[in-house]
């Protein structure tokens, strides 16, 4: 197949001003690298694309493929993570990875719990605030977790994310808002282990790859994987197996919650366990990160037994399945 690779790509936005933060969610040229080269070594030829833009010009210009590899995240709006793949399903050019709406629907933390609530999954109780006049209405129990309702890669999430009252929970939503003003995540902390697992496939042929454990060392002060942290991962998080007894329910949940969001092909879901010990959804990447070293999905298929090889060609079959069908 001649398989084009959409993307954006870090150091492109960097050049234009863009902070490490705000591109934080966006690729390395080792990325693509890396996929290009699995794509070829399964026979494919490859062509960069790159950003929704670059992709609109080809478009227009007759370019066409017959596969996309989208890792697209976009830039502006709530819809981002979805403009590339409406775009491909207009000119009916098949991708891989989740459509639009599961796209959409996911990058809002909040909508996506609403989702995973009503269908019998776990998850904390929780609010949604965008201004200071909405966090009267918030009646959950102290301590609360705040983080932006629609950012990925830690962004938002700092030191004071955790607030223990009413007024922490003002001055940290006052300091949100001072950086960029847009509708906050407040919900429950739960206390216990953090974990992230990983998922390949779709609907009843997706499976767990297994997860990982999110362990802090006493240098990362309280257990809260903020930007920060993710960036420097090596310095502050190590990373471990869980005991099987506590894989399956975990691998479980993830996955019952993967194929109720109607996810495809490949991506994450983060749990954390509550004061009970039961497994909660936290929230689902579908664009997970792809960086064959430093990323979560393919750290943990490693540690699991599944190397990045297994990855690519598992996305691929999963998605050349749809364009059969």
């Amino acid at each position: 197949m001649r398989i084009g690779l959409t993307f954006d790509l870090r150091s492109d936005y960097l050049k234009e001003g863009y902070t490490e933060e705000e591109t934080a969610e966006f690729d390395k040229e080792s990325t693509v690298e890396a996929i290009e080269r699995e794509l070829h070594f399964l026979g494919h030829s490859t062509e960069r694309i790159g950003h929704i833009l670059n992709l609109t010009r080809k478009l227009v210009s007759g370019e066409r493929w017959d596969l996309v590899f989208n890792i697209s995240e976009g830039l502006y709006g709530i819809g981002r993570e979805a403009q590339v793949p409406a775009i491909l399903d207009a000119y009916k050019i098949p991708y891989t990875f989740s459509d639009p709406l599961v796209l959409a629907l996911t990058l809002h933390k909040g909508m996506t719990k609403h989702v995973i609530r009503d269908c019998g999954i776990p998850t904390p109780d929780f609010a949604i605030v965008s201004s200071m006049k909405d966090l009267g209405a918030v009646d959950l129990p102290y301590p609360l977790f705040v983080k932006p309702n629609a950012e990925g890669s830690g962004k938002g999430i700092a030191f004071n994310s955790k607030v223990s009252n009413p007024e922490e929970l003002r001055t940290t939503c006052a300091d949100r808002w001072k950086e960029r003003n847009f509708p906050l995540l407040v919900e429950t902390y739960l206390p216990g282990r953090e974990f992230t697992v990983g998922i390949l496939g779709t609907g009843e042929e997706s499976f767990s790859v297994g997860a990982m454990e999110v362990i802090f060392r006493q240098t990362a002060g309280e257990s809260i994987y903020s930007y920060d942290m993710k960036a420097n991962y090596e310095q502050f998080v190590d990373y471990a197996l869980p005991e099987p007894e506590v894989m399956g329910p975990i691998c479980e949940m993830a996955l019952k919650a993967w194929k109720a969001l109607e996810c495809r092909d490949g991506g994450r879901v983060d749990v954390r366990l509550d004061a009970q010990g039961i497994t909660n959804f936290i929230e689902v990447n579908p664009l997970a990160g792809l960086n064959d070293i430093t990323s979560d999905l393919p750290i943990l298929a490693r540690m699991n037994g599944y190397d990045y090889s297994f990855i690519i060609k598992t996305v691929i079959d999963s998605a050349v399945k749809r364009i059969k069908q």
